[in-house]
């Protein structure tokens, strides 16, 4: 009897040797959320087609358009096929970041907004509004002067930001 608890005994301390540090335990279901809960959490993305109404897209490309086409965190107001040829694009969160640093990777000028989110800019076609973590983009699609939609560009960022 002896024999067979040294025996048993040598079985159940094999499989660690002296020199192996221990499991380390699981951790605890308050460790584990607290870990989720401190991660910062993305900050939550505006609908693009509520950012900008289809009065507003057909004001500022000064013709009809037809309904909204929203996809995933984008929102386009095309002109009717008939003419004339106008488009409003409206980008919410990092496509919208990413078509602003394709902007200025292609070194396009991009003039500050004052007074507009947290920060803003305005290039020949599009306005780009950074307001609580979160970037928006509206471009304008028209076969115009551009300097003729400066200033309804300028107009729909402080639109953008003020429902951002």
């Amino acid at each position: 009897m002896a024999v067979t608890l040294l025996v048993l005994g040598g079985l159940l301390g094999c499989g660690r040797s002296g020199d192996e540090p221990a499991a380390a335990p699981a951790p605890t279901e308050a460790a584990v959320v607290e870990e989720e809960t401190s991660a910062p959490a993305a900050p939550a993305l505006p609908g693009a087609c509520a950012l900008v109404t289809k009065p507003e897209a057909e004001k500022l490309a000064g013709t009809p358009l037809d309904d909204a086409a929203p996809v995933r965190e984008t929102c386009t107001y095309t002109g009717p096929p008939t003419g004339p040829t106008a488009q409003v694009e409206v980008y919410v969160g990092d496509g919208a970041k990413k078509y602003l640093d394709i902007e200025r990777d292609l070194g396009h000028e991009l003039r500050p907004l004052s007074g507009v989110g947290d920060e803003a800019y305005a290039s020949i076609e599009a306005v780009f509004v950074l307001k609580g973590g979160v970037w928006a983009t509206v471009r304008l699609v028209r076969l115009n002067d551009p300097a003729e939609n400066r200033k309804p560009l300028e107009n729909i960022a402080r639109v953008v930001a003020g429902r951002m």
